[in-house]
């Protein structure tokens, strides 16, 4: 699972959803507003509630193939003595997607203007 592509195609439907309209005028304004909508929206994040997959098992799958995104991610947070069995998949999963959200956004809005 490619992380970044997942989280671009969820900013995209945010924005088409809520119709958003992003112009170069208004990109930094706009950019900076999604960074904080989104990082308690569940369709993108999951961190509102803790879970974006509602599935321990659909979250386990997402993060096997990424375990070196989800260490970079804890090193970003300050997260080093962090115990990701203790806090499971779904937690793991949430903290690599907003840990890319600000990169997905940044890049769905230069695909737009």
């Amino acid at each position: 699972m490619d992380y970044l592509e997942e989280i671009k195609e969820d900013v995209k439907n945010y924005i088409d959803e809520n119709n958003i309209i992003i112009t170069e005028d208004n990109k930094e304004e706009i950019e900076e507003q999604l960074n904080d909508d989104l990082w308690a929206e569940d369709s993108v994040t999951g961190n509102a509630s803790g879970s974006y997959t509602f599935s321990t098992y659909q979250a386990e799958e997402n993060i096997v193939h990424n375990l070196d995104l989800l260490q970079e991610a804890l090193e970003n947070f300050g997260y080093t003595d962090i115990n990701i069995l203790e806090k499971g998949a779904e937690w793991c999963d949430v903290t690599i997607r907003c840990y890319l959200l600000s990169q997905a956004i940044s890049e769905v809005i230069e695909e737009i203007v």
